[in-house]
């Protein structure tokens, strides 16, 4: 049986009484009190994450060519010290390997965060692209940092100590104490994320609850980000899905004659799926890999699905057959049963506003 993996901050979840789960080999808080409390102090206060199973790597090096090839999106789009980018990382089938975020510091240091659950095999890949293509870049996983996501409406305020210094959409980098506060988040609400040493996470935990944040698990986390829209990787997408069957078209840059890996598989393919939202209107709960029917027969497929606590019914995303518009109506296979669910743009929830 394979030991799981802890952060720094396992041990005060555990004083503070928070129910602790397996979540990809690591032991995370899946709630401390009531998932449901915990997903409206973000909605309408202000709550934090422990995110520190992520990965944190530097690049160093001339790192920019090197992440163009490597990243859908284009590193060159960030010219502005703490500026940050979404994007995929694609395989030579233009299937995605991982979605991350890319941080510009400096024309030789770049950091990538990376999910917790493809951390290795993301690592092994960036690794062989460097050497394959000799691109020389010092590639540093950063296991010395952790890292607290503070989001919610007044999660800025309650941090003010911390953000007096960060410019709107702009990192806060703080270099000679490895400090960077970053304005991105996994919510749909505003926030920051703060990448700090392991030996100041815990006290910067508490001076957190200390100023009114209040400690949130993973569930609360996943409820949150299905409202925004946001997918996870695994489930809405991964190594066979191609990001403009998964909503994810914008985050590819086509705009110029770069090439990047698995461009010409994505350019040459023709799009398979519409990634949309669904609203279910009676009872019952949407889940990943319930079936859909448009009114056509073709078939679909529900990626993420649950409860949204904001808008009090079932929402999901789904992968849905072409020809289905937003405002249609699908059928969704529940167990036994099949029932009707509507279909919108996403996201369902955005800045505490349903947008649906």
């Amino acid at each position: 049986m394979n030991t799981l993996k802890h952060t720094v901050l396992h041990n005060t979840h555990v004083s503070m009484g928070a129910k602790m789960v397996d979540f990809g080999g690591w032991h995370m808080p899946i709630q401390y009190s009531s998932q449901i409390e915990e997903h409206f102090a973000v909605r309408n206060n202000a709550g934090m994450f422990d995110v520190s199973h992520m990965r944190i790597v530097d690049l160093h090096g001339n790192v920019k060519p090197f992440l163009q090839l490597l990243l859908a999106n284009d590193a060159a789009k960030l010219k502005i010290g703490g500026k940050a980018l979404y994007s995929c990382m694609l395989n030579e089938n233009g299937g995605v390997i991982d979605d991350l975020i890319v941080y510009y510091f400096n024309d030789n240091y770049y950091r990538l965060v990376i999910n917790a659950a493809c951390a290795e095999k993301d690592l092994a890949w960036i690794n062989q692209i460097n050497t394959n293509y000799n691109f020389n870049i010092e590639i540093k996983p950063r296991t010395d940092l952790a890292m607290i996501a503070v989001q919610g409406p007044k999660a800025i305020d309650l941090f003010s100590s911390a953000v007096k210094a960060l410019k709107p959409f702009n990192a806060h980098i703080d270099s000679e104490n490895d400090i960077v506060i970053a304005r991105t988040g996994y919510t749909g609400e505003d926030g920051a994320e703060i990448m700090l040493p392991l030996t100041q996470a815990v006290t910067k935990w508490n001076e957190l609850i200390n100023q009114g944040v209040k400690p949130c698990g993973l569930g609360a986390r996943d409820t949150l980000r299905l409202e925004a829209g946001m997918n996870l990787y695994g489930q809405d997408m991964d190594e066979n899905t191609l990001p403009q069957d998964a909503g994810l078209a914008w985050t590819v840059s086509l705009a110029d004659n770069r090439q990047f890996i698995g461009k010409d598989k994505i350019q040459n393919a023709k799009q398979k799926y519409k990634f949309l939202g669904l609203i279910l209107e009676s009872g019952g709960i949407l889940r990943a890999h319930q079936i859909i029917t448009s009114k056509n027969g073709n078939n679909g497929e529900i990626t993420s699905g649950g409860y949204s606590p904001t808008m009090q019914k079932s929402i999901a995303m789904a992968k849905l057959p072409l020809e289905v518009e937003i405002g249609d109506k699908v059928n969704v296979q529940i167990r036994d049963k099949i029932l009707e669910a509507k279909v919108v743009k996403l996201p369902f929830v955005r800045n505490g506003k349903v947008l649906v």
